[in-house]
């Protein structure tokens, strides 16, 4: 098997540091929709305290704590949600900086593969025999 330069491998590095990227984004678009449903829910439950309906008269103080206990699960998700942010803006640096490791890496590549062509047909010329043409001056 050949062996892969680094431009390949960085290549490669890209490709999964931009998936683990995506992954982040979908773990936080996961997290913005629990929180839109969560506060969904504390509406209703701030809608059942303030009514004056009679069924719900009697049960304010469970709405009470059921709003209570939404609100520390959405503290608790605006807390994850900030560090998958945070997440995110570290996965888009390392993906950026390997990128642009990748790009100088193939640079680097192709320049060595046109000095060594250069190289190679300054070594055909070396070896390739005099024209005839410059054997005259010489005798």
């Amino acid at each position: 098997m050949a062996e892969k330069g680094r431009a390949a491998k960085l290549k490669r590095l890209v490709a999964v540091q931009r998936h683990m990227e995506r992954i982040a984004e979908l773990e936080l678009a996961e997290t913005t929709q629990r929180r839109q449903m969560l506060s969904a829910r504390m509406g209703e439950a701030i809608e059942a305290i303030g009514s004056f309906n009679p069924v719900h008269t009697g049960m304010k103080s469970q709405y009470a704590a059921q709003y209570g206990r939404l609100s520390g699960e959405d503290q608790n998700l605006i807390e994850v949600q900030d560090a998958q942010e945070k997440q995110i803006l570290r996965e888009k640096a390392k993906g950026d900086r390997l990128e642009e490791n990748w790009k100088e890496a193939r640079s680097a590549e192709d320049r060595e593969r046109e000095d060594n062509a250069v190289i190679d047909l300054i070594e055909m010329r070396l070896s390739m025999p005099a024209p005839a043409s410059s054997k005259l001056g010489e005798g």
